[in-house]
């Protein structure tokens, strides 16, 4: 599942993928602002056929968290 993140948060966000790691902050390290951070997760919404509400995306930080937060709701690799 990472690299399927790596790839969309690198097409979306318009960097590097191998800048991209799990521990990656997406405002820190990835300097993603408000309107990068919604088209990730309309993005991700698209690709896992999920919806994440509003209310749930202050607990999106890092890529692990994604990751953990995508696999809580039943996304398989």
């Amino acid at each position: 599942m990472l690299e399927k993140i790596k790839d969309l948060i690198a097409e979306q966000i318009g960097i590097d993928r191998d800048d991209i790691k799990p521990e990656s902050d997406f405002k820190v390290d990835l300097e993603v602002d408000s309107l990068d951070m919604f088209e990730l997760v309309v993005a991700l919404e698209e690709e896992y056929s999920v919806e994440i509400p509003p209310e749930d995306l202050e607990n999106l930080t890092t890529v692990q968290s994604v990751i953990d937060y995508l696999q809580d709701k039943g996304v398989e690799a």
